[in-house]
């Protein structure tokens, strides 16, 4: 069959198409849980903004799912601009809300689950229905969407409804878009609960309508807040039995005279500590009443933090034995915890908001929890140091367990390169090396690093090209020698299943400039370790580091919006950063972009926290296909190989247009 390409080819998808066409960009789609927890976030924020204290969820024999909460109520006016009801807008047009205009202070929330402005229009693009009755202003307003947003009904008034106010939305969801169309009640009650433990003051009901028609009724109210919630997580007697120390509550926010972070941000905690004998340790965290499943930067500032004020700690107290050395997953590793952070921005991976990537996480939690974690150390001694004996005998296994291996390593240790900035550490899953381009970002990177688990080893200039050489050839080229050499173990091939019990790095991070000359670096290390090194592919040791070229400067808007810096990995994501940034009130005059030449253009902040803090770095995992190795094969002959000039040549010729050129 000819296919044609012209003018006619091309397809515009308006409103809520986008959302149909591919529901899995903008939700999950194994059920309908999370187009039904925009809605209950929806009413979640009224509660945090302190304008409602019930929030009730009713699901239906029938599939249909109802949301009421007693807040505000959606606005009904007409928009000034779009001249459309608010509450239509909603529900109808991507990137509409109540949650962009912060620095005009016109946004309905100060703290709201995430900007990325899909929402609950996506719950009417993959729904039957969407019935949605306002009471406000003393009347009771309702519109209905169908088809997936296709139909809307005129919006009318029903009646009146006195003092009362607060929105009511009944979902049915459409069972083609979902493999199963039921939401799971397991999963909706776990949300529900959580939603009561994060609002202080707010009853949580769920009705499920039973095959009789008659409702099985659970509500949800946590005086004891955070600590009551997690003593439940934790269970049953034998398990509270087993805990190290009491449980540990508390909250801190920055107030309007705080010089980072601006008026309301913060977090509140619950710690716990359980000996090896307790199970189940929970580890729950939520930004802004979102439930964040994957974690986040909000997570590795919690573990910092307490990290950070145990080992205080226990310097004061003299409490490590000679020769320990304690590491922050010593301190955390029996640590339950319920964490809820609340940040103005929070920036999160996918639409499903399920890890948060924003980086002033990390230092917003972590200063928010060490000085009240010390101080509540230091006022309980004996649970602190219950607390310092587990982190320190969890740090004493390890060490042990290290000592073992490092048993096999004594005969025929080679000398390490001069030029290697070795880490203090001896933990292989831990260690980390940077093969960093120049000399230049190797000094920055040496600045930047973790001493205790981060090596550095500058490589001057471009590694040979390994694809044609000999085994026997390989170390005459002095960087293949020192890579080899820091790593520990020797060149081998895809069928000698090698023995990696002296590797001496657990992650190997490629660390090159943003460009042409970066990329060209990246391939010939690839093709050394693709060639030489095979097993550590294979195993999953490899790793490219993804830099930003760009550089963003923002302004501070007032007390509340102090000034801060965002990174672009490319211009794709730097366009992606000035919309955002416009959408929330932003002059594009006043943004200021710079774009790195290189890793050595970055000071060490810089470099630090884009590329080798692991809480807010981005690196790219290397994985062989094995069911596409004749391919894959094929290719390093046709990209690396002395004799494919010809071929190559032609396919640079096919190919070339496609090319992204970095002049």
């Amino acid at each position: 069959m000819k296919q044609t390409y012209d003018e006619s080819s091309f397809r515009v998808l308006k409103g809520l198409e986008p959302v149909r066409e591919r529901p899995g960009m903008y939700t999950r789609t194994d059920s309908p849980a999370h187009i039904i927890q925009e809605v209950i976030d929806n009413a979640a924020d009224e509660a945090l903004a302190g304008f409602a204290k019930h929030l009730h969820v009713t699901v239906a024999r029938s599939g249909a799912i109802t949301v009421a909460d007693d807040g505000r109520g959606i606005p009904v006016g007409l928009h000034p601009e779009e001249k459309i009801p608010v509450v239509v807008l909603a529900f109808m047009r991507l990137h509409a809300g109540g949650k962009f205009d912060k620095q005009s202070g016109n946004a309905a929330y100060a703290f709201s689950g995430g900007l990325h402005g899909v929402g609950v229009a996506v719950t009417n693009a993959l729904s039957l229905s969407v019935e949605v009755e306002v009471r406000r202003e003393g009347k009771i307003h309702a519109v209905t969407f169908s088809e997936g947003g296709e139909k809307v009904s005129a919006l009318e008034t029903r009646g009146t409804c006195g003092r009362q106010t607060g929105t009511s939305v009944r979902v049915i969801p459409d069972p083609k878009y979902f493999y199963t169309p039921k939401v799971p009640l397991a999963e909706l009650e776990h949300l529900l609960r959580s939603k009561a433990v994060l609002l202080p003051g707010v009853e949580v009901t769920l009705d499920v309508e039973q095959s009789d028609g008659s409702l099985l009724s659970k509500t949800w109210r946590y005086p004891e807040g955070l600590g009551g919630y997690l003593r439940e997580l934790v269970g049953t007697d034998s398990d509270e039995g087993a805990a190290a120390a009491p449980i540990y509550a508390a909250e801190n926010y920055a107030g309007g005279d705080h010089e980072s972070f601006a008026d309301g941000e913060g977090a509140a905690w619950a710690l716990g500590w359980w000996a090896d004998s307790a199970s189940n340790i929970p580890h729950e965290s939520y930004v802004n009443l979102i439930p964040t499943v994957a974690g986040g930067t909000h997570e590795a500032g919690l573990r910092a933090g307490v990290f950070e004020a145990l080992k205080t700690f226990i310097e004061h107290h003299a409490l490590l034995p000679r020769g320990v050395k304690l590491q922050q997953e010593d301190a955390c590793a029996r640590m339950g915890y319920v964490l809820s952070a609340r940040i103005l921005d929070p920036q999160f991976q996918g639409q499903v908001k399920e890890k948060l990537n924003s980086r002033e996480a990390v230092k917003l939690v972590a200063g928010m929890v060490r000085d009240p974690f010390e101080i509540w150390l230091n006022q309980h001694v004996e649970a602190g140091r219950a607390i310092a004996d587990l982190a320190i005998r969890q740090a004493l296994t390890r060490q042990k367990n290290v000592q073992k291996v490092e048993k096999k390593k004594q005969s025929g240790v080679a000398v390490l390169p001069g030029k290697l900035s070795d880490c203090e550490s001896t933990e292989i899953t831990e260690n980390e090396l940077f093969l960093v381009e120049g000399d230049s970002a190797g000094g920055s990177a040496k600045m930047a690093r973790n001493r205790e688990t981060q090596a550095i080893l500058p490589l001057r200039g471009k590694v040979q090209n390994s694809w044609e050489i000999e085994v026997n050839r390989l170390f005459a080229n002095n960087e293949i020698h020192d890579i080899a050499v820091a790593l520990g173990i020797d060149p081998h091939n895809a069928t000698d299943n090698p023995d990696l019990a002296n590797l001496r790095y657990g992650k190997l991070v490629i660390m090159a400039d943003a460009d042409v000359d970066g990329a060209h670096i990246q391939t010939l290390l690839l093709t050394l370790f693709y060639r030489h090194f095979p097993a550590l592919i294979a195993k999953g040791h490899v790793f490219i580091a993804q830099p930003p070229l760009y550089r963003i400067d923002v302004p501070a808007q007032g007390k509340k919006r102090p000034a801060k810096r965002l990174y672009a990995l490319d211009e794709g994501e730097l366009a992606a950063i000035k919309d955002r940034l416009a959408k929330e009130g932003f002059l594009p005059d006043k943004i200021e972009v710079g774009r790195f030449k290189g890793l050595g253009e970055m000071n060490p902040e810089q470099l630090r926290e884009t590329a080798m803090d692991p809480a807010t770095r981005r690196v790219l995992p290397i994985a062989a296909r094995p069911e596409a190795e004749a391919e894959t094969l094929k290719l390093f002959n046709l990209l690396m190989g002395k004799g494919e000039a010809a071929a190559r040549r032609a396919w640079m010729e096919a190919r070339g247009h496609l090319v992204e050129a970095d002049l």
